[in-house]
């Protein structure tokens, strides 16, 4: 195994925050950075090369495998059909596999179930028969998720009873879903974990979350008790996946801490909302690990720099508070260059790190 050399390419499937966060950290290692999208988006402020696409516009993506050393992606809602294809023409870190099953709820749960990891009750329900029959079985209340193409809290319905069915059918258009039981929990959290094409993986503290509206307010670290009592066994089975899936890059996997110990939510095969703390709040933030991983460069420390850190995620109009946030002696602003703002939008982050 031999290290891409700075001054190499990589391309990024997607133009969002994610891609533009991970442009900077490449480029400062020294890499040139070709984002691939079917339009632009934040990742192209810092790119070299734009190739304006469909997903799945395979002679696009042939032309761009040409002028790239190496592709990830930035959000896993995408085909993974493309992206295996790409992958024949280019190496593509994660792999196609690895999206393939993270951007369905089925085949995740049961992924993660067969390595031992324990999640809610749920079942899979593809018509509205069905989600009667999974009423009856796991209760109320519950929460229906589509299968594919769901983030933030889209794509998703809560039954309060079973009297909720029609609404909650209605809510999600009718497609192919799991019926998830509610799960007794204190706190949730994340593994983020990066992988390095030598098969070695390190992990960051996992850090406390807060959601408003399903979507990710704040992650906080350290952690409280109940969640670094929980650490050991999350990050083995996040280390079991990445193994399991001969990942490269990182990976992150949600939990909720129960009584009886993790209880996986979902994962992501990227980089993720809950780990941009540690742009500023660790050794080596989850970008350049990412980069790292990717190229085939040794794996940063994931050590923490300060006694407490906090991330706050700007959303909507939070980001019209820039003025008074950067005058704020701990804050580290993150603003994504998004020209509307709108309800439920991220519009940037803010870290606060206390030495």
């Amino acid at each position: 195994m031999s290290a891409l050399p700075p001054g190499s390419t990589i391309g990024i499937i997607g133009a969002g925050q994610l891609g533009r966060m991970l442009g900077v950290a490449a480029a400062q290692l020294g890499y040139r950075i070709h984002v691939f999208a079917p339009r632009p988006g934040p990742a192209c402020d810092v790119n070299n090369a734009f190739t304006q696409a469909e997903y799945d516009d395979d002679a696009a993506l042939a032309e761009f495998a040409k002028s790239v050393d190496v592709v990830t992606y930035e959000f896993e809602n995408i085909e993974a059909d493309p992206i295996a294809r790409l992958g024949e023409l280019v190496p593509v870190r994660p792999s196609a596999k690895a999206l393939a099953i993270a951007q369905d709820r089925t085949k995740e749960k049961r992924f993660v179930e067969k390595l031992g990891g324990r999640a809610a009750p749920w079942r899979e329900v593809t018509s509205r028969a069905e989600l009667d029959a999974a009423i009856a079985e796991i209760g109320c209340p519950a929460i229906l998720k589509t299968i594919r193409f769901g983030y933030d809290g889209k794509g998703q319905a809560r039954l309060a009873s079973a009297d909720d069915a029609d609404a909650a059918w209605d809510a999600i258009g009718g497609n192919p879903a799991i019926l998830e039981g509610f799960v007794a929990f204190d706190h949730e959290f994340s593994i983020v974990l990066a992988r390095g094409m030598d098969g070695g993986h390190v992990s960051y503290p996992p850090p406390l979350n807060g959601h408003d509206d399903g979507i990710l307010a704040r992650s906080t670290v350290p952690a409280p008790a109940e969640v670094a009592a929980q650490w050991t066994e999350a990050a083995a089975l996040a280390g079991r996946v990445a193994d399991a899936l001969d990942y490269v890059g990182v990976l992150t996997l949600e939990f909720f801490a129960g009584k009886d110990g993790p209880i996986f939510n979902e994962m992501a095969p990227r980089v993720h909302n809950s780990g941009h703390w540690t742009i500023e709040g660790a050794v080596t933030s989850q970008f350049e690990n990412h980069i790292r991983a990717i190229c085939g460069l040794p794996l940063g420390s994931t050590a923490v720099t300060g006694s407490r850190v906090e991330m706050e995620n700007l959303i909507g109009d939070q980001a019209e508070r820039w003025e008074q946030i950067i005058a704020e002696p701990e804050a580290h602003l993150h603003l994504y260059g998004k020209s509307e703002i709108r309800e439920g939008r991220k519009m940037g982050h803010v870290t606060r790190v206390w030495r």
